[in-house]
Formats: structure tokens, C-alpha cells, sequence
């Protein structure tokens, strides 16, 4: 049976873990808070901490809107939710460190259902979601911590272990794609859309899994990297790459679309963005550079448990 309250419940839990475990590694990050409600209905809450000695900005957001019916444009994949009256829930979270040797981070779960209208049809419901990890300088420690915990996240889950990470694994890889760049945004992770078999409670139970394995697999890489001494060089090339950040999402990513569409609050959905950026046309790394090294090792999908 579902059950909307209890997935708002695992959602606000989770992203106060979150927020508070990022405040505990770096004290000097400042929080600021937003509850905000949707015209049409719903709302949500926003933690953005930032200025941090570490994290530059982190955002954290939560949020359950419904309406009576699904925008036209956000109905052209499926012709068969327009006008359902719809709920949506989410967390989104999106971590820009300081330190270029820290990895930027994005993590998202979400649950949508349309509801009936007549009695002769039945509710449409999905969850989605997943994590990825965007490095500017790669180590292969950290991608292999990195895959390592997406694979447990999936363990049991999806048939015979590892199927369900092999399978989106490669889904990630393939969404996020820059596809006007030829060019992967990072070393992927896990992302997972229109999940609604064979059940509620365990289609909820695998996104709680991925949800609760975030963390397990971010924290050590940011332990193991916070304190490496980083200079111009690196801090430039980092804005650079962040520059790729700002391409996927405004360009490719359907949260930012469906958010937009539907009504939802501009900050919130492009919290996601760094705070700082930069572009440099037809930049090049010099060849045998460790920038150069990111492009040829970490940008090209890959079996990293092999």
C-alpha cells in the first residue's frame, strides 16, 4: 500500500543528516534555511550552507508539491498523466567544495504518483533517483570507494547481485553526458527512474537503501582529500570544470526542467549550481598534466571494480 507519509518522513530525516554531517566536518559553513510553499500546492524547505572552510556551498532541499493536473510540457513523454491530479516528493542535494581535491557531489531520491480519476483506473506511480560523483583531480582510491558503496547500496535488490548495479551504473554514465561536449560530467554512480516494480514497500526499501549509502560513500573521500594544499592552478581549473556543472544541468538534467515547469521555486532548483564558475574558450590541458590525466582516466566510462 503507499504510503505518502512515510516517505516525507525518511526524506526530511535524511536531509537533516546530511546537513548536520556537513556541519560537523566544517563548522564554519553557515545555514541558511528557507520554508517555502508552491503556488498551486506543496512547498518545501532549502538548506544552503556556505563559506565554509572546506565547502564553498552545499544545497539540501526538500520537497513535496501537488496539483490537479501536470503542465503540457511536462506531460510530452507520458501523454497518459495529463490531467491526473499528481503528488511529488523529493530530496536533492548538491555539495561544491572549496578544496579542488574534494569532489563535487550530487544525490537525489524522488517519488511521484498520478492519481486516479475514475474509478476504472488506477494510480501511476514511480520512485527515482541516485548519486554521482564529479572529481576535477581522480584518484582511483576514491572511485573505486565510490563504486564499491554503490554496489552495496544495490545489494539484494534487482535480481542477483551485482545486476542491479551493473544496470544503473550504465544508466548513469549515460544520463549524465555531456552530450554537446562528447564528454562524461564525471565517474557516475547510480541513477534509477520509473521504478515501480515488483512492489511499493520494495521499490521504497531500494531508494531508502541508496538514500542511506550517500553519505557511506561521500564522507571518507572528503576525509581523505580536505586537508591536500591546493593553489591557483588548481582552484582555476576547478571553476573551469565547474563550468561543465552549469552546461548538464541547465542544458540536460529533467529535474531542472520538471521543477521549472512545473511551478516550483527558482532558488531552490538552481540551488544545484556552484556559486562560482568560469569559462575559457578552447582551453586545453597541457598534455601529461594531471588536468590532462582527469580527461583521459576519469571522463571515459568504465568497469571501476573490475
Amino acid at each position: 500500500m503507499i504510503n505518502i507519509n512515510i516517505i516525507e518522513s525518511y526524506l526530511l530525516d535524511l536531509q537533516t543528516r546530511i546537513g548536520d554531517t556537513l556541519m560537523e566536518i566544517d563548522p564554519q559553513l553557515r545555514l541558511k534555511e528557507d520554508q517555502w510553499h508552491r503556488e498551486g500546492g506543496g512547498g518545501g524547505s532549502s538548506r544552503v550552507l556556505s563559506r565554509g572552510l572546506f565547502f564553498e556551498q552545499a544545497g539540501i532541499n526538500f520537497s513535496h508539491v501537488h496539483g490537479e493536473s501536470l503542465p503540457p510540457s511536462a506531460t510530452l513523454e507520458r501523454p497518459e498523466l495529463a490531467g491526473r491530479p499528481f503528488q511529488a516528493l523529493g530530496d536533492s542535494s548538491v555539495i561544491h567544495p572549496l578544496n579542488p581535491y574534494i569532489p563535487a557531489v550530487h544525490m537525489n531520491i524522488r517519488f511521484f504518483i498520478a492519481e486516479a480519476r475514475k474509478a476504472d483506473e488506477v494510480p501511476i506511480w514511480w520512485f527515482g533517483g541516485g548519486f554521482d560523483l564529479t572529481p576535477v583531480y581522480g584518484f582511483e582510491e576514491d572511485a573505486l570507494h565510490w563504486h564499491r558503496t554503490a554496489r552495496a547500496a544495490c545489494a539484494g535488490f534487482g535480481g542477483p547481485n551485482p545486476a542491479a548495479y551493473e544496470k544503473y551504473k550504465k544508466w548513469c554514465d549515460d544520463y549524465f553526458y555531456l552530450k554537446h561536449r562528447k564528454e562524461a560530467r564525471g565517474i557516475g554512480g547510480l541513477f534509477y527512474d520509473n521504478l515501480n516494480q515488483p512492489d511499493f514497500d520494495s521499490c521504497f526499501a531500494f531508494t531508502r537503501s541508496v538514500g542511506d549509502h550517500f553519505l557511506e560513500a561521500y564522507i571518507p573521500i572528503v576525509e581523505r582529500r580536505m586537508h591536500t594544499a591546493y593553489g591557483e592552478r588548481q582552484r582555476e581549473f576547478q571553476l573551469y570544470r565547474r563550468g561543465r556543472y552549469v552546461e548538464f544541468n541547465l542544458i540536460h538534467d529533467r529535474g531542472t526542467r520538471f521543477g521549472l515547469q512545473s511551478g516550483g521555486r527558482t532558488e531552490s532548483i538552481l540551488m544545484s549550481l556552484p556559486p562560482l564558475a568560469r569559462w575559457e574558450y578552447d582551453w586545453r590541458p597541457e598534455p601529461g598534466s594531471p588536468e590532462q590525466n582527469l580527461y583521459d582516466t576519469f571522463l571515459k566510462p568504465r568497469n571501476w571494480l573490475e
